[in-house]
Order: structure tokens, then C-alpha cells, then sequence
């Protein structure tokens, strides 16, 4: 089995959930772990694609909201492409794929919206078979750290998702 986890991540944060959740896969498949940056395979060999991001302005972010991160709230860096340029580039599998998808949020003020909820109904629209509900994971502020416990529970997201897999 192979999963593809696809990040994007300004503070460093969703990077970390990202790479939890690749760890964990990694001891029941091969695992490929990508930035947003990078251009969407063709999924011929993937059997599950889980996509993360940060939550900004209720779903996921914009060049606005990344440039705006970086100029006025402190991140270090900001992706050229977010996950929602990165959705955009994609095409329907020409087989089916499983998928699931991931965000970080700040923990206070609890607000609406979720990138995870809108990169779900994107990958819903272009045919991906949806594992698992979208997942938040909650972050101090808007820079982080990650809350206690937030890396242990995406591991364990991370392993729920794998007892969704047909064995192989």
C-alpha cells in the first residue's frame, strides 16, 4: 500500500501533524510526505491521499491570507501554493482513491469554518472515496505551538484511517 500526505504549513505546525501521521503509516505502507508546493501525481499507485492545512479566513487559505500571515501575524514563510491551489491542479483518479483530510486551527477564538471540511468536498467532487471524518487539530494562538497532546492524537487519527483500508 502507498499513501501520498500532502502539507501546507506556515508556522510549522500542520508540517508537525503531517509528519505524525506519515510516521505512523509508515509501520503499514510506504508513505510519501509532500509539500503544497509540489505538483499533484497521477495516483496510479496511491491508495490513499490524506491532505492538510491551515485553517484561515473559515476554510483554507489564499495568497491573501498567506501573505497576510507573514506581513501582519508573525510566520516565518508562506507556500507559494496552498493545499487550495495544489485541489485546484488535481484530476479526477483514474482509479479509485481513498482520502482524507486534516487542519490546524487556533484553539482560542474558536471559530467557524474548516479547510479540512472544504478540502473534503473538493476531493468529494473529483471522485476520491472519503475515509474518516475531516480532522482539526488545535493549535495555541495563531502561531503555535500545536496544544498538548495534538501530535498523539493525529497519530492515532492517522492509525483509525488505516482500519478504513481493505487489507492488501
Amino acid at each position: 500500500m502507498q499513501a501520498l500526505v500532502v502539507y501546507e504549513s506556515l508556522w510549522g505546525n500542520t508540517e508537525a501533524v503531517a509528519r505524525a501521521i506519515s510516521h505512523r503509516f509508515s509501520s503499514t505502507m510506504a508513505v510519501e510526505l509532500v509539500v503544497s508546493d509540489a505538483a499533484p501525481p497521477d495516483f496510479t499507485d496511491v491508495d490513499l491521499l490524506v491532505v492538510g492545512g491551515p485553517t484561515h479566513a473559515f476554510s483554507m487559505t489564499r495568497a491573501t491570507t498567506r501573505q497576510d500571515a507573514v506581513a501582519n501575524q508573525g510566520a516565518p514563510r508562506a507556500p507559494v501554493r496552498g493545499i487550495r491551489e495544489w485541489l485546484a491542479d488535481l484530476d479526477r483518479p483514474a482509479t479509485p482513491t481513498r482520502a482524507a483530510t486534516f487542519d490546524t486551527r487556533t484553539d482560542k477564538p474558536r471559530l467557524p469554518g474548516s479547510a479540512a471540511r472544504a478540502a473534503a468536498k473538493r476531493l468529494s467532487r473529483l471522485g476520491f472515496d472519503l475515509i474518516g471524518e475531516p480532522m482539526s487539530f488545535r493549535v495555541s494562538g495563531y502561531g503555535g505551538p500545536l496544544l498538548d497532546g495534538e501530535l498523539e492524537r493525529a497519530a492515532a487519527w492517522a492509525t483509525q484511517l488505516t482500519t478504513e483500508l481493505p487489507p492488501h
